[in-house]
């Protein structure tokens, strides 16, 4: 099944659940000025709030664009009015296209799915950071041209942890960067996963990239 995946800066993305339409499967999520905090599946579709608490709608709309994760979304910028210099505004900063708010489930499907007919917009396949390398469409990872030997659960997760380098994540924020999944994982099973990815990196090359920050979670370094 395909997966389409929209984004919302308010609240609302972090309440709505899945939508599934003949072979698609819409999921939803919050984004904020750090772009997104987990795995972006498919096509991707931002809408971005003209007023935010902590960032002007402009400006995230700008970050999303120099981001390479959301380089190619769809924004849609959502207006306080239709005012018709907030519209060139919007558009000028980076933004598709633009809607008025507020907004709810209803409209938000609506408007992804008459324009997705028109336009499909892919994540970048090819990922590359230091010696690593992600190829996404054939789901094959290598390390200075070393293939990097991985089930699918390992590959996503190597995949989250080269998006976010040089952070510490936690196991509740790896567990929610890889989306959902059924069954739900558990920290004891995201600590096995961490370590077949460290002998896979060992195997290939990579020595370990791969800290465990004590009472903290792990990070990936890029250097």
């Amino acid at each position: 099944m395909d997966v389409i995946s929209i984004f919302l800066t308010d609240q609302l993305g972090e309440t709505l659940e899945d939508f599934e339409h003949d072979t698609t499967r819409f999921v939803f999520g919050r984004i904020g000025p750090d772009g997104p905090r987990q795995l972006v599946d498919g096509p991707m579709w931002v809408f971005v709030e003209w007023v935010m608490d902590d960032l002007a709608g402009l400006e995230l709309c700008r970050r999303l664009r120099a981001d390479s994760r959301c380089a190619d979304a769809h924004v849609t910028m959502v207006l306080d009015n239709d005012d018709q210099e907030d519209r060139r505004r919007a558009l000028r900063a980076g933004a598709d296209d633009y809607i008025v708010g507020p907004l709810d489930r209803t409209i938000v499907l609506d408007r992804v799915m008459a324009l997705q007919s028109h336009k499909q917009r892919h994540p970048a396949q090819l990922f590359a950071i230091g010696q690593l390398t992600i190829d996404m469409a054939a789901l094959r990872s290598t390390w200075a041209g070393t293939p990097i030997e991985l089930r699918p659960n390992e590959f996503r997760l190597l995949r989250f942890f080269a998006e976010n380098p040089d952070r510490v994540l936690s196991r509740e924020e790896l567990i929610s960067g890889l989306g959902k999944q059924e069954p739900p994982v558990d920290e004891r099973t995201v600590d096995v996963w961490i370590g077949r990815l460290r002998r896979a990196l060992k195997s290939a090359g990579a020595g370990n990239p791969l800290r465990t920050i004590r009472s903290l979670g792990y990070v990936f370094d890029s250097n």
